[in-house]
């Protein structure tokens, strides 16, 4: 029997009804699904509530949301080797692989193995404060160093690998997957790199000198940012999701992951084709 992880957001009034038609879908074949504890207890579904649900084992996960949602699935699985699908019920789901109009057709190929997995590349972000290094987490989109609520520039040193590159002042930069190359990075100048592109990017955000521009980099290369300003609103974010304090002369160092995240796909979509039809489908 397989197990599937379900993870809907409650967010999403469309929820309910994508979960109802996929305890259906499965209702008569040798398929075990469950559910975070909180979202079984959200949707009355209390018997196929999990505790620490990332923890059982599982052959594929679920996500029912938009882009976000599956981010925060995908960081939770990319150190267990759980493939991941997304079901898309926001408003653009540039990753998530199934539309409601197709819903039971492509469970219907989840269930008959008639799909492929994707691996995509996370990164690793840590900090160095005070001559002690620590790990912060994973993201698959974007590590991002930017100021807070305060509206003062960062004065930011880069280094890649051994080599000091620059020192320049700006609000912020984003250092970006290849997956994330069409979420922040984008929206900041960068540009967009198909998934299997093994490079990253570094996306400066309103940059105050016209020498930094957004550069792509080697994924093996490894990107230390040193932070100093004269205040402490500071933050460094994995995928806009979870965030962390930086304060002024700590370095945020970025790395390609051991581990990686596993996306389901299916053979009637391409990456161009995905381009077309979620970026410029009013073109």
């Amino acid at each position: 029997m397989k197990t599937i992880a379900v993870y809907p957001n409650i967010g999403k009034k469309e929820a309910p009804l994508v979960l109802e038609r996929i305890f259906a879908f499965f209702a008569d074949k040798p398929v075990r699904l469950i559910l975070p504890k909180d979202e079984s207890r959200f949707f009355r579904r209390e018997r196929y509530g999990v505790e620490n649900i990332w923890r059982e084992p599982a052959d594929m996960a679920l996500s029912i949301g938009g882009d976000g949602t599956l981010l925060g699935v995908c960081r939770s699985y990319g150190t267990r080797s759980v493939p991941v699908c997304g079901i898309n019920i926001g408003t653009l789901g540039f990753m998530a692989d199934i539309e409601l109009d197709e819903l039971e057709t492509k469970l219907n190929k989840i269930y008959t193995g008639d799909y492929r997995i994707e691996h995509r590349l996370l990164l690793s972000g840590f900090v160095n404060s005070g001559g002690h290094k620590r790990f912060l987490g994973h993201a698959i989109n974007d590590v991002v160093i930017a100021k807070g609520g305060v509206s003062r520039m960062l004065r930011l040193g880069l280094r890649i690998n051994k080599t000091h590159l620059i020192d320049y002042q700006a609000d912020g930069l984003i250092i970006s997957s290849p997956t994330g190359s069409t979420a922040y990075s984008l929206s900041a100048g960068g540009p967009i790199m198909n998934p299997i592109v093994k490079a990253l990017v570094l996306t400066p955000i309103c940059a105050h000198t016209f020498n930094m521009r957004p550069i792509v980099i080697d994924e093996k290369d490894v990107v230390h940012v040193k932070v100093a300003a004269i205040h402490q609103d500071i933050v460094v974010t994995f995928d806009g999701q979870e965030s962390y304090r930086l304060l002024p002369g700590d370095e945020v160092i970025v790395r390609k992951s051991r581990a990686q995240a596993r996306i389901v796909k299916f053979e009637d979509k391409d990456y161009y084709q995905i381009l077309r039809t979620k970026l410029w489908k009013n073109v």
